[in-house]
Order: C-alpha cells, then sequence, then structure tokens
C-alpha cells in the first residue's frame, strides 16, 4: 500500500464471505481500540464507520514514514482476527488480503466521502437515520457523543454549525448518484 504525507484515504475491508466481523458492541470496541493503539501515530482520523462485514476509515495521513503503514493496517488486522478466532472458536483470515487505500485528492469528494462514510448503516438497512449507528464518528459530529477518535477540525472548517453538517449528510444521501 502506497500511500503519501498530509493526503487523504479512503480506507476500507471487508470480511471473506460475508462473515460478520463485529458479532458483539464490544467486538466493535476492540477493533476501535487496536486501531487507535497502533495508527494514533501515523493517521489522522477524520470519520470512520464499522459494519457488521467491513469497515470504513477517512483519515490524513500524519506520518512522513508511510512506508509503515501498510504494515500497521495489517497487524491491526491480523491481532483483531487473532483475538476473534480464539473467542469463537474458529480458524483462518476474517478479512480480505488487500487492505484498499483510495487517495482522496478533490474536496468535493472528501465532503462526499465523509457522508458515505456516516451513511453506510443507512443504506445497508441497519437504521433509519446515520445518528442511530453507535458505530461511527457520525455521533460525534452531531454532538450527540465526545468521542476523541476523530479529529473534527476539517468538517468545522466546511460547515459553521451541526445542522449544518447534518442538512449536507442528509442532501447528498438523496441524491441519485452518491451511492453508485
Amino acid at each position: 500500500m502506497k500511500v503519501y504525507h498530509n493526503h487523504y484515504y479512503h480506507i476500507y475491508n471487508r470480511t471473506n464471505a460475508h462473515e460478520t466481523a463485529f458479532r458483539t458492541r464490544e467486538n466493535y470496541g476492540h477493533f476501535l481500540k487496536k486501531y487507535r493503539t497502533l495508527a494514533e501515530n501515523i493517521f489522522e482520523t477524520i470519520a470512520y464507520c464499522l459494519m457488521p462485514t467491513h469497515f470504513h476509515f477517512l483519515v490524513r495521513v500524519s506520518t512522513e514514514e508511510t512506508s509503515t503503514t501498510g504494515a500497521v493496517l495489517g497487524k491491526i488486522l491480523s491481532s483483531y482476527t487473532q483475538g476473534f478466532n480464539r473467542y469463537w472458536s474458529r480458524h483462518g483470515s476474517l478479512f480480505q488480503q488487500h487492505t484498499k487505500a483510495i487517495c482522496v485528492d478533490d474536496e468535493r469528494y472528501l465532503l462526499a466521502l465523509l457522508a458515505y462514510i456516516h451513511n453506510n448503516p443507512v443504506r445497508a438497512g441497519l437504521v433509519a437515520l446515520p445518528e442511530e449507528w453507535e458505530f461511527s464518528s457520525y455521533q460525534d459530529y452531531c454532538d450527540l457523543r465526545n468521542g476523541t477518535l476523530p479529529n473534527k477540525q476539517l468538517v468545522h472548517d466546511y460547515f459553521p454549525s451541526v445542522q449544518a453538517f447534518r442538512e449536507f449528510s442528509v442532501q447528498q444521501a438523496e441524491q441519485p448518484e452518491f451511492w453508485v
């Protein structure tokens, strides 16, 4: 995985055979704790969403030593999988081999991706509204929770209020081309 310092990326991966990777609330928390511990010196997390079979992170690469980012992501997934396998008495890899990192080099795309990530549980039919999904950064942005993982400065720079951010997210999700 090749990434560059100070660039934004959409990082995502899914499970093999659509297996559920997060079976309990504790599974979600454990994954986020591993991510925070191992990635905090490499990525500035802008947004995230953990879904039962996959995850999304919108990050800015904060380290100048970018050659280790792929290994760190691999370590997060491997470490989580090992614990998951022990707990659930399963064997083998849980996630697909290659985690994707798509460079976000356009401001419009950056903001649309922010809305896309947060609306993922709505699209999947897990909740009616993005603020109902506990395992994303949307609640932090809407002041429904005081989480410290996402750096909210980007959103504060683009939106004058929480309400403006919410309206943007809803408006984006209503666009037909949004989900293409």
